[in-house]
């Protein structure tokens, strides 16, 4: 009898420290997923970075997006969706007016509706009316692209019985030309990725955007092995006689920096370079950090749905026990050989561990880092903001790796 008490004792023994751990795994998400901003905190937070014309605000007019806040009245989705679907349509309308007459001027006005339309779907179509938004987000790009000289090639690439679909764009001379492999992040998709790339231009290089994993068009949820994707698009590239498939390049940033990183990897022999900008790449992965890092408040707003949303997973539990097999130590790249790399974030990032930068800095062959000191994610701060950083970091160093041998 007195063992069998034992048993029974160490059994509830065991059975209580797993419910604690429970409760207080439940306690810590509890105090550290900050909660989410009220309405009207949220909308002082949108009018303050459409001022300054920071992410995910830049290209929007600071006098609609006043308007477009005025409509909305709560945080649903949908409500939210058709707030800036109303500035867009009114955009979209200008442009139907002027296609015959002033197709250049239609265009400028579809580019306008894009950018609300992709803004009302924000950060993921997980409504009806975003999902909608959506939809004519990619219709108001592709007319507006139609004018677009060089132009832009719709490529649809046969992918496990789906499709790849990707932006190329290549310059006018010289052909064949290098191009960079350009991946949409968590929240942007292959639209943004194409509007900045199309700096690459008149520098004789050309770029084919893409969705990354989980987002946009893309035919696959990120997992373990899913940089088989852009895998293929590198396969159809060095197949087209008016690219220079022996100059070729990846740029990523935020999440597809993730991406870039991997493919420095597994595609060293075919990437001239990879630049990954505020790069997940271990301890982002990690259940200590994620519990961290989705209460910032470095994010407008949708962390968690937008971060669950490319996994597929709904649940915190899902979601925290999906990432740690994604992480590059884990993988075992990180000491591996890898092509020319340009790593890119700011000290202070507050969704990407800087830890990870250095990570991919201290192990391996060697690399080349920017770190702005008092950088958040990306390394973006009011004295580098986005495109500076693109224009003054990024695109330096991708012309000069893509140059001839």
């Amino acid at each position: 009898m007195r063992q069998r008490w034992s048993i029974g004792l160490a059994a509830l023994v065991g059975l209580a420290l797993v419910v604690g751990l429970a409760l207080t795994r439940a306690s810590v998400t509890q105090a550290q997923l900050a909660p989410p901003r009220t309405l009207e905190e949220l909308k002082d937070e949108i009018l303050a970075r459409v001022d300054r014309q920071a992410y995910p605000l830049a290209g929007l007019d600071p006098a609609d997006v006043r308007e477009a806040l005025a409509a909305l009245h709560s945080l649903d989705r949908d409500e939210w969706a058709a707030a800036w679907s109303m500035i867009a349509e009114r955009y979209w309308a200008a442009a139907e007016a002027q296609e015959s007459t002033d197709p250049r001027a239609a265009s400028a006005h579809y580019l306008r509706a894009w950018r609300y339309y992709s803004f009302a779907r924000w950060p993921v179509p997980n409504s009806p009316g975003k999902q909608r938004a959506y939809e004519r987000a990619l219709d108001a790009y592709l007319r507006h692209a139609q004018q677009l000289d060089p132009p832009l090639e719709v490529v649809r690439i046969p992918f496990e019985g789906a499709e790849i679909v990707g932006y190329l764009r290549l310059p006018a001379a010289p052909r064949p030309a290098p191009v960079v492999l350009a991946i949409s992040a968590l929240d942007s998709r292959k639209e943004e990725v194409a509007e900045r790339s199309a700096a690459f231009l008149p520098h004789g290089i050309g770029f084919f955007a893409v969705d990354m994993p989980g987002t946009g068009q893309a035919p696959i949820k990120i997992d373990v092995g899913a940089e088989r994707m852009f895998s293929r698009i590198l396969d159809y590239l060095q197949a087209r006689p008016d690219v220079d498939g022996a100059r070729l390049a990846v740029q990523g940033g935020s999440w597809s920096g993730h991406w870039a990183a991997r493919l420095a990897f597994v595609e060293r022999e075919r990437l001239r370079g990879a630049v990954a900008q505020g790069a997940p790449v271990h301890e982002y992965f990690q259940p200590e950090w994620q519990l961290e890092a989705l209460g910032t408040r470095e994010y407008l707003f949708d962390l968690f749905p937008a971060r669950a949303s490319v996994y597929g997973v709904e649940t915190l539990e899902e979601f925290l026990a999906y990432g740690p097999r994604l992480s590059l130590v884990t993988a075992g790249l990180i000491d591996q050989p890898a092509a020319p790399m340009l790593l890119v974030n700011g000290e202070r990032d507050t969704q990407v561990p800087i830890a990870d930068l250095y990570w991919l800095l201290r192990h391996g062959t060697p690399k080349e880092a920017w770190v702005n000191p008092q950088g958040g994610h990306m390394g973006r701060s009011a004295d580098w903001p986005d495109e500076r950083i693109f224009q003054q970091v990024v695109l330096p160093w991708l012309v000069r790796v893509l140059q001839p041998s």
